[in-house]
């Protein structure tokens, strides 16, 4: 078996399509190198063995070892030089390589192989000790760090320390002989802490390099970041073995980042930041602030040039944004990784629709390169013009939005504050993987360093936060828990306001206002609409919600609850009156009062929604529900309706079920009390008459929930069908005996809709309301990877939507079919409802957007699978 792959001199073992196997790194390193691009020869060893190493408690197998040996060998062929020669040695770098980009979430080890010997002889043959120190002492860094896991504190303040007590400012101002200094009192602190001599056997160093960033597939921010992006655990990291080139060897060499489009705004221009004098770690660590590449035109024209070359081929052969890392040694340009850039969702819709405009992508093709949920991220409010803003700083602008916060200073707090509710902005010099959890928990970011490329920017961006980087003007203490700006301090707990359109900082709350779409937004949702076969309606309650739900291209209303009507305060005493009725003559005469009040929410609902259909589900809830609970509402209610405060305790305490959600409610309520769904039904009529007086065009349906017995539906539809014979009747599905006998059903219904989040808990036989805290450990154990109640349970709950769907369909071929539970919205339950031909499906109105695209994406990826 294959475990490592060779790539150099235009040859590699591995190509693009390889990413389970050599991680995303490792595939387009080889594949960059099969296009002739300038790349350091190396291997990869593949997520098979991360996965054989961590198993077995941190052992090589002998093939392993093997096969990076034979690699190695290849490698100082290809470069010339030797690892762990005296004369003219070959260093390299050690970095992962997951299948999916987890920026900053493993390790890396930079400028492995040196010792005081080979550090002699890099100095000799660069005729550069500086440069030769540099990269020694940033070695014992790293490897201390990462492989040891010292705290990066003790060498970083002895660094500061001694630049402090030079006078230096900058990393770039210390000699080769402050450098050779600074190395020997690293190695003195990795001895205090860790009883060993720092090794110089660069086998060992190289072994145990492996072994670390193979390890850091399980440190805490990775598990984190996984569990946030639901990224497997069993997928495993690759280990890129990469000869070294130096951005460090002086003023003709640097490093930096570049994307072949602006990542913020989608704009067809180069984009990017570069340091000179610098590895590439101080370009992402927000170590220094960079330049811009726009810079690098002017101080290395005939780099740029072919780094213009290579933005140009790297984006026509991947026919997407490239992110690249690049080097740049005594003048020559080296190529360290691309990737599919990371982007916002702005930028990413305008990326796709410029991409099939230009004729590098199909329309369909470019529905498939945006994820459906990221649309959300569009939705981000800006600040309302009219609103007095005290800006104190400005930073650049890593990731659009507008966000106001309680500044907290270290990651931990902000997820403690979160967890209390608060809105919370993450105060930084920078962010760092070791952060992910808060930045998580956070509503913003503002860094004092780094710039657009900087962990933070990138994070957020790929969060969909807003972030203002790189705000060279704060002075922040961790210590202090505060924040000085222009002359005024911000304490923890302060607010704060960022935009990071802008790179505003304001002090404060600034009121905001919710975003507009953008023209790019309209063109991608119409070809959206274009190619998908579902209709996507909303889940919407009030004229407001049907209004937003249009904006957004709702094709109708999937479920309109009329509970919402009823806890109106204007009409609550009457829904009150209506339970505490002694008899049906009284519950008759309050129903009577909530009628006008249900058939103008009807009339008002319906209108907003003229031309399409408004499903209608009658009363749910138990009774118990709409009635007070403590002694001071009771004897309020009392004072109300001229009833004594015991009667409506006894009321109460009669009403009370051990279980509501198995209890006396839905369509059980219906045949128990039908006046209660008459008042409904005569205010839906009233409400289409009112309407069609008007000239409109509205179709109402009528929905009886929690049926589960073929007979609930017969006994109720025949009651109610003949105030309202012209208006559509179906039922909720929503218990597993429905999906089971769902052609018995069928015969009484003409439409079904599955309440998927009732459905969920009566197959689990979990609350959604109490099961957050064990749903979270099951989780973590791999018990189940995703929350049922946020993403479909296509293995069971999924199976009874089919079932019922096909049993349905076959006593009642015309039956309509939807879901309209919050599944509605997330993108691979509306692509799992298309593959069982569903004909909608309805989910709240910011999720519309979500929802067509996904319904688009799955029947072009059915149409593709045809071909």
């Amino acid at each position: 078996m294959k475990f490592v792959y060779f790539f150099g001199c235009g040859v590699a073992d591995g190509n693009a399509s390889m990413k389970a196997e050599l991680g995303g790194k490792g595939a387009n390193l080889a594949e960059m190198t099969s296009l002739k691009l300038p790349v350091p020869a190396g291997f990869t060893i593949s997520t098979k063995v991360c996965l054989d190493f961590l198993k077995e408690e941190g052992n090589f197998s002998p093939e392993v070892k093997k096969q990076v040996e034979e690699s190695l060998r290849k490698t100082e062929e290809a470069m010339g030089a030797k690892f762990a020669d005296p004369i003219n040695p070959l260093l390299v770098s050690v970095r992962s390589g997951a299948r999916v980009s987890m920026p900053g979430m493993m390790d890396t080890v930079l400028n492995l192989g040196l010792n005081p010997s080979t550090v002699e002889a890099l100095a000799k043959k660069s005729a550069n000790p500086r440069f030769a120190y540099d990269s020694y002492r940033r070695f014992i860094q790293m490897y201390s760090n990462v492989v040891k896991e010292l705290d990066s504190h003790y060498m970083e303040d002895c660094l500061e320390n001694y630049k402090k007590n030079k006078g230096y400012h900058e990393d770039t101002s210390l000699s080769a002989e402050d450098l050779k200094s600074l190395c020997l009192s690293f190695k003195q602190i990795y001895h205090k802490h860790l009883g060993e001599d720092f090794p110089e056997n660069p086998f060992e160093q190289l072994w145990s390099a492996i072994g670390a960033v193979f390890k850091s597939w399980n440190c805490n921010r990775a598990k984190k970041y996984r569990e946030i992006h639901s990224i497997p655990n069993d997928w495993g990291t690759a280990v890129n073995v990469c000869s070294m080139v130096y951005g460090n060897m002086g003023n003709d060499s640097g490093t930096g980042v570049c994307f072949t489009r602006d990542p913020s705004t989608g704009e067809n221009i180069f984009y990017g930041e570069y340091l000179i004098n610098a590895q590439g770690e101080d370009v992402v660590a927000g170590i220094r602030t960079p330049k811009t590449l726009s810079l690098l035109e002017k101080e290395m024209p005939e780099v740029f040039v072919q780094l213009q070359d290579v933005r140009k081929k790297l984006e026509k052969h991947y026919r997407d944004v490239q992110d690249i890392e690049f080097t740049i040694q005594e003048g020559k340009l080296y190529l360290l990784q691309t990737r599919n850039a990371k982007r916002t969702t702005q930028a990413a819709l305008k990326i796709a629709i410029d991409f099939a405009k230009e004729g590098t992508l199909t329309k369909e093709e470019a529905l498939l390169r945006v994820n459906p949920q990221d649309l959300d991220k569009l939705l981000h409010p800006t600040l309302d013009p009219r609103a007095h803003k005290q800006v104190i700083a400005k930073g650049l602008p890593a990731s659009p939005g507008a966000v106001s916060g309680r500044a907290v200073f270290t990651a931990i707090e902000a997820e403690s504050w979160a967890a209390r509710g608060e809105l919370v902005i993450l105060v930084r010099d920078e962010t760092s993987p070791e952060d992910i959890g808060g930045m998580y928990a956070s509503q913003g970011f503002l860094t004092a360093r780094g710039g657009m490329t900087s962990h933070a920017a990138v994070v957020a961006r790929q969060m969909g936060k807003c972030c203002v980087a790189g705000c060279s003007s704060l002075t922040i203490s961790q210590s202090h828990k505060s924040v000085k700006v222009s002359g005024i301090e911000v304490l923890e707990g302060d607010w704060i306001t960022l935009d990071g359109s802008t790179g505003e900082v304001m002090l404060g709350k600034v009121e905001t206002k919710n975003a507009e779409l953008s023209g790019d937004f309209n063109t991608f949702m119409d070809w959206a609409k274009e190619c998908r076969k579902m209709k996507i309606r909303a889940n919407a309650d009030t004229p407001r919600d049907a209004i937003y739900a249009r904006s957004f291209g709702a094709e109708g209303i999937g479920l309109c609850r009329t509970e919402h009507m009823f806890f109106d305060e204007s009409r609550l005493p009457y829904v009150r009156q209506m339970i505490l009725a002694k008899n049906a003559q009284e519950r008759k005469e309050a129903l009577e009062k909530l009628l006008p009040f249900q058939r103008e929410d009807f009339v008002s609902i319906l209108s907003a929604m003229e031309g399409f259909e408004v499903t209608i589900r009658l009363l749910d809830p138990p009774l118990h529900e709409f009635l007070p609970h403590t002694d001071k509402d009771m004897m309020s209610l009392s004072n109300q309706l001229g009833l004594s405060a015991e009667d409506i305790k006894q009321r109460v305490k009669a009403l009370y079920e051990a279980n509501p959600m198995l209890g006396h409610r839905g369509c059980r309520l219906g045949i128990s009390h039908p006046e209660i769904y008459e008042m409904q039904v005569k205010a839906i009529v009233e409400a289409v008459e009112k309407c069609r007086a008007q000239g409109k065009k509205v179709y109402p349906e009528i929905m009886i929930p929690l049926v589960g017995i073929a007979q609930e539906l017969k006994w109720l539809r025949d009651r109610l069908s003949k105030l309202a014979p012209q208006i559509p009747f179906g039922t909720m599905i929503e218990v597993p005996r429905a999906a089971l006998v769902a052609d018995k059903i069928s015969q009484y219904a003409d439409f079904f809709s599955f309440g998927t989040n009732d459905l969920t808990q009566t197959t689990y036989g979990f609350s959604r309301d109490d099961s957050a805290p064990f749903l979270r450990v099951y989780k973590q154990e791999a018990i189940l990877h995703e929350d049922p109640f946020a993403v479909l349970d296509q293995e069971g709950v999924g199976q009874l939507i089919k079932m019922a769907t096909e049993l349905g369909r076959k006593t009642n071929p015309s039956l309509k079919v939807g879901i309209c539970g919050e599944h509605g919205g997330e993108p691979s339950s509306v692509k799992f409802c298309h593959s069982m031909g569903l004909n909608y499906v309805s989910c709240s109105p910011f999720r519309i957007p979500i929802a067509m695209l996904a319904s688009a994406q799955a029947a072009i990826e059915q149409n593709s699978s045809k071909k």
